[in-house]
């Protein structure tokens, strides 16, 4: 049995908040295929070495093909309460407190005709389990596909204010392809839920570059940045994100599966944290990965050297950037801040 190094026991041990993933791109593998066979959806992969294999991504039009397909698994609100109970006993095995989990319910109402409140009730009743029994927490941020029209964005938009003040949804996101679909398409959706006091949490600065960054910020007055790892690219962009402090959620092995860097060695996540920019680390979609957060961290660790201290000043940098009330935040940052003091003494690092 290889035991683990004392650096990956204070990675797996320590306390951590995520704030970058999908529910949808977080199902379980073997959960996929046992919903896909159950609704005849023609996956091209019946076991999970071929779902591995499936996974293997060309580019980002075909992971997004692919989480396409994976989206249209989901028929039944039941499913939706499953997956979200699979990803959050996950969490819980990591020792992830909280969750703010990115979640595209207009897909489902398109391939399934699920209304939105349905769904996000199926996923209420798993954040109450899970805060039940496991012990943690989530949240989520309701996001409009990039590649729909602006008016159905605008449906998005409607729905989040219906619901925004619930104890789950808390900000509107935006993912999906960047190309062809800039920020600006849904800024009267934007507009619409900011008079209403609802943040914007934008994905930008993954496959396109600092204009689409910029375009975030100006036009959405996002609060954090979904990758926005290319923002190295821009002197005046990086100055501007260091002066606000807008916290980067970075995801590294989302963006070497994705082509967006070729390797770690050349990822510009440490040109970033020397430049004094705001970072957390992030799954994006662990399973369709292969990668967990906890192997985020084990794998950064490796490649740049990081000691303890740095390792704690990421997991106290995604519990500074989450959108949990002023209350819970400091009760939050003052449990981890104890928990790490112990972890330091325990775990010769």
């Amino acid at each position: 049995m290889i035991m683990d190094s004392p650096i990956e026991s204070f990675i797996e041990q320590m306390p951590k908040v995520e704030l970058h993933v999908h529910l949808e791109g977080s199902v379980r593998p073997e959960t996929l295929i046992k919903l896909a066979s159950k609704y005849k959806v023609d996956l091209p992969a019946k076991n999970l070495d071929e779902l591995n294999a499936w996974y293997t991504f060309k580019d980002f039009g075909h992971f997004v093909e692919v989480y396409s397909t994976i989206s249209s698994c989901f028929r039944h609100t039941d499913d939706l309460e499953l997956i979200t109970r699979e990803f959050l006993i996950g969490q819980a095995e990591q020792n992830i407190r909280y969750s703010e989990v990115t979640f595209t319910p207009y897909s489902q109402y398109v391939n399934s005709g699920l209304g939105f409140h349905e769904q996000m009730d199926a996923v209420n009743r798993a954040r109450l389990w899970a805060q039940k029994e496991l012990g943690i927490q989530m949240a989520v941020i309701v996001d409009i596909p990039r590649q729909v029209s602006a008016p159905e964005g605008e449906l998005v938009a409607d729905w989040i204010i219906e619901r925004f003040g619930d104890g789950l949804l808390i900000a509107l996101g935006l993912g999906g392809p960047e190309k062809g679909n800039p920020p600006e398409k849904f800024k009267t959706s934007f507009d619409k839920v900011r008079k209403k006091g609802i943040p914007c949490i934008l994905h930008a600065g993954e496959t396109q570059g600092p204009e689409s960054i910029w375009q975030a910020i100006e036009i959405a007055d996002t609060l954090r940045i979904g990758h926005g790892v290319r923002a190295i690219e821009d002197p005046r962009l990086i100055a501007h994100l260091r002066e606000r402090q807008i916290p980067l959620e970075v995801c590294p092995t989302s963006n070497l599966c994705l082509k967006v860097y070729p390797s770690l060695a050349e990822h510009s996540l440490p040109l970033l944290l020397k430049e004094g920019v705001y970072v957390t680390i992030n799954s994006d979609d662990p399973p369709m990965f292969n990668t967990t957060l906890t192997n985020e961290f084990i794998q950064l660790q490796k490649q740049f050297g990081w000691d303890a201290n740095i390792l704690e000043r990421l997991s106290l940098n995604a519990v500074q950037a989450s959108l949990l009330p002023a209350e819970q935040k400091q009760v939050m940052l003052e449990t981890f801040q104890t928990e790490f003091k112990k972890l330091h003494t325990q775990i010769s690092v």
